[in-house]
């Protein structure tokens, strides 16, 4: 005779205590914290936190079952991101008002220094890959998506958001330059700026052959060195490539002037862990949630998305944000 397991009956209370749980220890709180606008790998916790792998997993078991946060494979590591609250859910609010009590918190420096020490070796990785295939960029670049497979695109929301005949752009990581042409037919004024000087010299060599007089190179660091804002910023399949990508993305939103744009294109999220040895990613594509979420912290509208799928599997998200000035911001977020 065969017997049916029995069925597991879970009580609202218990779903309320695993909340509640979660966020009554010191390093949960801290975990909770340090994930508010990015993503960590368990080994990368374990060296933040100071802590041995398997304990850190134990929290983080926890904080999972309690919904708190939310994974992502990425080939054969696990990163961990927040939870986003779900309001309209049993503990909703209870979850929402404790993200809210934590991100007031401040880390202790130990832990903001260990954070930055993990960014900083992303960051160096993806410097010394570029440092590497300088001389066969393009070859590289077209094993997931060249140029051409979204340029188009791009295209298509530039020329609709009608900027006028004396507008600035700027490119953050133009690559070879490929799409700096195509700026500087319809801005004024373009700058570009890499920091990557093997990089930068094959942008210079595409400016020089097809005598683009407009445009201006400049070797520097889009997150941390002082640059002129412009009305349009592009940045093409770069964002990836950043240690902190949340981060990144409140500063990119600097560069934008007030009433101006920023042109985000990038992977959407996938699984292909190739594209960290053979192409230097950082990250495999992004969500489009996290994409809005992040635009919306740093003061952000969204705008118009194109979607581009490809052949070998990928899709890629072509996606427009406004910057408006900021009564505008505070009459949108409050009506």
């Amino acid at each position: 005779m065969n017997m049916r397991a029995p069925r597991l009956h879970v009580e609202p209370t218990d779903e309320l205590a695993a909340l509640c749980k979660a966020g009554g220890d010191p390093l949960r709180l801290n975990v909770l914290r340090a994930l508010a606008n990015d993503s960590f790998g368990v080994l990368e916790l374990a060296q933040i936190f100071a802590t041995g792998q398997s304990g850190i997993s134990h929290h983080l078991k926890v904080l999972a079952q309690a919904g708190l946060v939310a994974t992502r494979r990425e080939g054969n590591a696990i990163f961990y991101r927040r939870a986003l609250p779900q309001t309209e859910l049993l503990g909703g609010a209870l979850h929402a008002a404790l993200l809210q009590e934590v991100d007031a918190l401040a880390l202790p420096e130990a832990v903001s220094n260990r954070i930055a020490a993990v960014h900083e070796q992303r960051a160096t990785a993806s410097r010394d890959f570029f440092a590497r295939i300088a001389d066969t960029f393009q070859a590289q670049q077209d094993l997931i998506a060249g140029l051409p497979q979204y340029r188009d695109s791009v295209l298509a929301l530039l020329d609709a958001l009608g900027f006028t005949t004396d507008a600035t752009a700027l490119e953050v990581g133009p690559g070879d330059g490929g799409f700096l042409p195509e700026l500087a037919q319809r801005f004024n004024q373009v700058r570009a700026l890499d920091n990557s000087p093997a990089m930068l010299e094959l942008a210079r060599l595409r400016c020089a052959q097809d005598g683009l007089g407009n445009v201006e190179l400049q070797l520097a660091d889009a997150l941390n060195d002082h640059i002129e804002a412009a009305d349009c910023v592009v940045v093409n399949m770069v964002l990836h490539h950043f240690a902190a990508p949340a981060d990144a993305l409140e500063r990119l939103a600097r560069l934008v002037n007030t009433g101006g744009s920023l042109l985000i294109t990038e992977l959407c999220s996938h699984n292909q862990s190739w594209a960290r040895e053979a192409c230097g990613d950082l990250w495999l594509g992004f969500e489009q949630e996290d994409l809005a979420r992040w635009a919306d912290a740093a003061g952000l509208t969204p705008g118009e998305s194109l979607y581009v799928g490809l052949k070998n599997g990928f899709q890629i998200q072509v996606r427009h944000f406004a910057k408006p000035d900021a009564k505008q911001t505070r009459l949108t977020r409050y009506e």
